[in-house]
């Protein structure tokens, strides 16, 4: 049946001309799609992949403004997957022939059902199955990636999970990149100066659903002495049981600092000769939670 549906709608392709007038590669053909939500307009922020028969991905990214993909490909059997934040995954099957094209035709994505949340009440963090690292740019070279090793941190879950709260604080000395001379200088006066400011902490009450598994947190970041306001975009993963039995949560989230925004000045230290790593800093947490004992 499926693929009576794209025989038809490949020959009206050839039929119409466009694509099908185009020069192909030898022993190519085209596939296309335009990807559309249950309202008919178009999901630009959509990804689909191509795989072969053997699961191989032959080509795969982001979709136009129009939320359409054409790709060409080998002849040969394929298997087509649409996906896109907030929305359940899309999956065909279509055979290219040479010199052909494949539309796909308009598809539409369903919008998925979030993971429940956690119950109400205090949740905290369990650092063993958790993690706060960073990635940054070396003056002139490549990234540098550390974590900090030592964190704490309590959830409120509100019946409303936007009336929710939670703060986090970091040993600040923890700080680890796997080499000793530069976190003993990232620990130093230079950066985050631990002797005088020991502890970075985030509070925030502001939670804010996206659609979908994501939320913006947005709440006070204290580092290096300075409080600004961080969003963490946050992917909620849902709520699970560990090997014991016990019921946690757990979700992944990013950000981007500037260390300048702390007073930790890059172009001081470069006026100095030092090579540092660079001005802005992607943080990402992988967090889980479980109830508060």
């Amino acid at each position: 049946m499926l693929g009576r549906w794209l025989g038809n709608r490949t020959n009206r392709a050839r039929r119409a001309g466009g694509l099908a007038a185009v020069p192909m590669p030898a022993g190519a053909g085209v596939l296309s799609c335009r990807v559309l939500d249950p309202v008919r307009q178009p999901v630009p922020h959509a990804e689909f992949a191509v795989m072969d028969a053997s699961g191989r991905k032959v080509v795969g990214g982001g979709l136009d403004p129009f939320g359409s993909f054409i790709a060409t490909v080998p002849a040969g059997e394929y298997r087509i997957a649409v996906s896109a934040e907030g929305y359940a995954p899309y999956r065909a099957d279509a055979t290219v022939t040479e010199s052909m094209v494949v539309s796909l035709g308009d598809v539409t994505l369903h919008v998925s059902r979030p993971p429940a949340l956690p119950g109400p009440g205090d949740w905290e963090i369990e650092p063993t199955h958790s993690s706060i690292g960073f990635t940054a740019r070396h003056i002139g070279l490549a990234k540098v990636h550390g974590r900090f090793n030592t964190f704490a941190g309590v959830m409120r879950m509100a019946e409303r999970m936007e009336q929710s709260a939670m703060h986090v604080i970091i040993d600040a000395s923890s700080i680890d990149t796997n080499v000793k001379m530069r976190d003993d200088h990232l620990r130093s006066g230079d950066f985050l100066d631990v002797d005088r400011f020991p502890t970075l902490e985030f509070y925030s009450d502001r939670f804010v659903y996206k659609g979908g598994n994501r939320w913006a947190v947005t709440g006070a970041l204290t580092l290096h002495g300075v409080t600004r306001t961080v969003t963490l975009d946050t992917e909620y993963l849902g709520v699970g049981n560990g090997m014991e039995g016990e019921v946690r949560a757990a979700c992944r989230a990013t950000t981007e600092l500037r260390r300048d925004d702390f007073t930790v000045s890059w172009q001081t230290m470069l006026a100095r000769g030092i090579a540092v790593v660079g001005p802005s800093i992607r943080v990402a947490l992988d967090v889980q939670v479980v109830p508060k004992s």
